[in-house]
C-alpha cells in the first residue's frame, strides 16, 4: 500500500511548459533590471520608470559618492579627512526655538574652511513640504556643490554646480528626512565659506 499516489505522466509539466516558464522568468528578470536595479544602483533609467518611483535620484547620489570614494582611494585628493579641530566640525546641532525669529534675520550661521580637495556635508532635518531659505558665499575661490536630500529608501538631488562662488534660494523638502548640501574644494588654495539658513527645519548639523 502506498502513502501517496504516483503522479500520472499527463500531470507532469511538459518540456514546452518548462521552456515557457523559463522564458517568462527571464523576461521578468530583465524588466526588473531596467526598471529597478539600474536606476536605484547606477542612476541609469532607460525606461523612465525609475524617475517615477524616485529610484533614479538615489542611484545618482550613490554613484557620486562612489566616484568621490574612488578618487580618495586613488590619491587624487590632496587633502586629508577633516579633523575635529577643523572649524567645520564645530557647527553644532541646533533645535527649533519656541521664539519666532524676527523677519529678515538668519536663524543659523555656520562658517567653515575647506582646504584643497576637502569636502563637507551639512544637512537640515525637515518634514515633507517644509521650506528653508538659505544663502552661502565663498571667500578666496569657488566650490563644486550638490544640494540633495535623503531618507530611508529615498534620495533626491535638487541642484548641482561646479566652480560656484555663492548661491541662495529656498529649499523645499520633497519628503521627510535630511536635506542640505555637499561642497568640494577643487581649487589650489583654502576657501572660507559661510552658510546662513532659516525656515522649517528642526536641526542643522555637519554629517
Amino acid at each position: 500500500m502506498y502513502n501517496s499516489d504516483t503522479p500520472l505522466q499527463a500531470e507532469l509539466p511538459t518540456s514546452k511548459q518548462l521552456i515557457k516558464s523559463t522564458v517568462l522568468a527571464a523576461i521578468a528578470a530583465v524588466v526588473l533590471l531596467f526598471t529597478v536595479v539600474l536606476p536605484a544602483e547606477y542612476g541609469i533609467d532607460p525606461t523612465g520608470v525609475g524617475s517615477i518611483l524616485q529610484l533614479t535620484e538615489m542611484g545618482q547620489v550613490k554613484q557620486q559618492l562612489a566616484d568621490e570614494a574612488a578618487a580618495d582611494a586613488a590619491g587624487l585628493l590632496v587633502a586629508e579627512t577633516p579633523s575635529i579641530d577643523n572649524v567645520a566640525e564645530q557647527a553644532v546641532s541646533t533645535t527649533l526655538s519656541d521664539t519666532a525669529v524676527a523677519s529678515g534675520e538668519w536663524r543659523d550661521e555656520i562658517p567653515f574652511t575647506l582646504t584643497p580637495g576637502e569636502g563637507l556635508e551639512i544637512k537640515m532635518k525637515m518634514d515633507s513640504g517644509g521650506k528653508a531659505e538659505y544663502s552661502w558665499v565663498v571667500a578666496g575661490g569657488d566650490l563644486n556643490f550638490d544640494t540633495h536630500g535623503d531618507a530611508l529608501g529615498k534620495a533626491i538631488s535638487y541642484e548641482k554646480g561646479r566652480g560656484v562662488a555663492a548661491d541662495e534660494g529656498v529649499l523645499e523638502a520633497a519628503f521627510t528626512g535630511n536635506h542640505g548640501w555637499f561642497w568640494r574644494n577643487r581649487g589650489d588654495s583654502d576657501v572660507e565659506v559661510i552658510l546662513r539658513t532659516r525656515g522649517d527645519y528642526s536641526t542643522i548639523k555637519t554629517m
